[in-house]
């Protein structure tokens, strides 16, 4: 079986719950606060593991006590994290999310080490032909051109979830041989001339589209947390992909993965 190798974010998320999200310039009252494991690349690692494929996590975490402890627990959950580098003198990353009590979010990113990502992490990658890479934006996008193009000279698969969204140059996108994209995005791509057989395209609590295979999502009853549940979904989808599944197969353990995730709080199933 391939490997699944992700290159990305680690952040530690601090998670504030409310009875709902304030509107700008107000203040709400909240009800709790935690501080859980986060960041795309991590968590979408955290998933394709938790799929029981061979998984690599390629980024960086600060030298202070929650960098470390947060790349040993990774280790712990089966994601291979020797590719995880410790810089010194620079701060994990952190994401600050606010949840309301019918689990939708709003969440502010500090990048923190993950701002360190770049060409000692691309070397890390040794990509094989049959692997599948995994990347988000939550780096630099320079770190995330070099690592296609190594994954282009070595012919393995590259997956693209350009979250947070910025609209990237059609030499990098065209690189790739998916984009995994929600409505909104994936509709800025349409305009923009993209393939769109070449996108998958998810909808939240809608059907989940890769070209012309279609899969309809699983009903969620009061959902907990929405926070962790693309994540989810685009690390199981990469896990298939890397087990042999075809496009149908894949996107339906995507949906499952998706829909678990938000049945508990948080991106992972651990708390600092």
């Amino acid at each position: 079986m391939a490997d699944v190798v992700v290159l990305g974010s680690l952040n530690i998320d601090v998670v504030v719950r409310a009875q709902r999200l304030p509107t700008p310039g107000q203040t709400v009252t909240g009800t709790s606060v935690e501080r859980r494991p986060g960041g795309k690349g991590a968590n979408q690692a955290a998933a394709a593991a938790r799929a029981g494929v061979v998984t690599r996590l390629i980024g960086c975490v600060g030298d202070g006590d929650e960098g470390p402890a947060y790349r040993a627990a990774l280790a712990e959950r089966n994601v291979d994290v020797d590719g995880v580098r410790v810089p010194p003198a620079v701060a994990t990353g952190h994401a600050l999310v606010t949840v309301d009590d019918a689990g939708e979010n709003t969440i502010v990113v500090v990048p923190g080490a993950n701002e360190q990502v770049g060409d000692a992490e691309v070397q890390a990658l040794r990509l094989q032909p049959a692997d599948v890479l995994l990347l988000q934006l939550e780096v630099p996008v320079t770190a995330v051109r070099d690592a296609v193009r190594q994954a282009r000279a070595v012919g393995c698969t590259v997956l693209l979830n350009p979250s947070p969204w910025r609209r990237l140059e059609d030499e990098l996108l065209d690189a790739c041989d998916t984009v995994i994209v929600n409505a909104v995005e994936a509709e800025e791509l349409r305009e923009a001339g993209f393939d769109m057989a070449r996108a998958v395209v998810t909808a939240g609590s809608g059907d989940v589209r890769w070209g012309d295979v279609v899969v309809p999502a699983e009903r969620v009853e009061d959902p907990v947390d929405t926070t962790g549940a693309g994540d989810a979904f685009a690390g199981a989808l990469a896990a298939a992909l890397a087990g042999g599944a075809d496009r149908r197969a894949a996107l339906a353990s995507g949906v499952r993965a998706g829909a678990a995730a938000v049945l508990h709080d948080g991106a992972q199933d651990w708390r600092f």
